[in-house]
């Protein structure tokens, strides 16, 4: 079977995700700090007349922080009926894969918590981590930012 995959890069290594969660790509826009929200929670913006929390997924993932730059994106997903933007260096493409590529992610390959991760892609020389969006966020987690919308 196949899996098509939204690839993005986070501290020059490739990530996908399934692209029926991807709501939209959207550039870089100004971001409102909001007080006790998780240190990982960038803040919330303005998404077509609505609020949408955003994410720095290199807080979330422990990953040193890089500089944001014209290639810096904010991509839109949904996770169990959660809207959220997290914030990625920049999406490089829409890939079809073939699932027999897929490997289990052995524990020493990212920075990122195994628990994020589905598995693995080989595709040409590239490795591409798989994430496993349902897993991002703890349900606790989830709470705190739907607080941030209302």
């Amino acid at each position: 079977m196949e899996k098509q995959l939204v690839v993005f890069e986070l501290a020059d290594e490739f990530y996908g995700v399934d692209i029926a969660c991807v709501e939209s790509i959207i550039k870089m826009q100004e971001i409102t700090r909001m007080p006790q929200s998780p240190t990982f929670v960038e803040g919330i913006t303005n998404l077509r007349g609505k609020v949408l929390p955003v994410i720095d997924l290199e807080k979330r993932f422990d990953i040193p922080s890089h500089e944001r730059n014209h290639d810096t994106r904010i991509m839109v997903i949904n996770i169990d009926a959660l809207e959220v933007g997290m914030i990625v260096s920049a999406v490089s493409e829409v890939l079809t894969i073939d699932e027999s590529v897929i490997e289990p992610a052995p524990p020493i390959v990212t920075t990122v918590r195994s628990n994020f991760i589905s598995g693995i892609a080989r595709v040409d020389s590239r490795l591409i981590i798989l994430l496993n969006m349902e897993q991002v966020l703890s349900s606790q987690e989830k709470n705190q930012i739907v607080m941030l919308t209302v």
